[in-house]
């Protein structure tokens, strides 16, 4: 079995509105986490695995995720619906694997991906010569 490259990771305690009640929520994070888990596996995509989290802190923009690869830029992706969008980030998510960098070209990210990203994280491992380093204190 192939090891993993990608994880996308699925906010399981969003509530989104049902409806127009301001008091009716459902939560479609793991609904959603169970669907990308299903259409993965039943295209053979073992090099991406779906991890359900408790939060990415993103609570009025759900359905989240983020996709992550080691040595790879991370993309959180709000605005999300588990019965709309489910081929899409499976797409985007190949093609985040596919990329050396996780960066995905504007013209291949699908709607739901373009609209809904919140953030780009660079990976721990970039290096850049305007990095500044904090100097330890001098004791004296």
């Amino acid at each position: 079995m192939a090891e993993a490259t990608v994880t996308i990771f699925v906010c399981v305690s969003c509530r989104r509105r049902m409806d127009d009640c301001d008091d009716a929520f459902d939560l479609p994070g793991p609904g959603f986490a169970e669907a990308l888990r299903s259409r993965l596996q039943e295209g053979g995509h073992a090099q991406v695995c779906v991890t359900p989290v408790d939060c990415l802190a993103v609570c009025k923009r759900p359905c989240t995720i983020a996709l992550s690869g080691a040595d790879k830029w991370t993309y959180l992706i709000g605005d999300l619906d588990p019965g709309l969008h489910v081929e899409e980030i499976v797409a985007t998510a190949l093609s985040f694997g596919a990329s050396g960098n996780g960066i995905v070209p504007w013209r291949e990210r699908p709607s739901s991906f373009r609209k809904g990203v919140i953030a780009r994280v660079p990976p721990i491992t970039v290096q850049d010569e305007r990095q500044t380093l904090i100097p330890e204190p001098i004791e004296s």
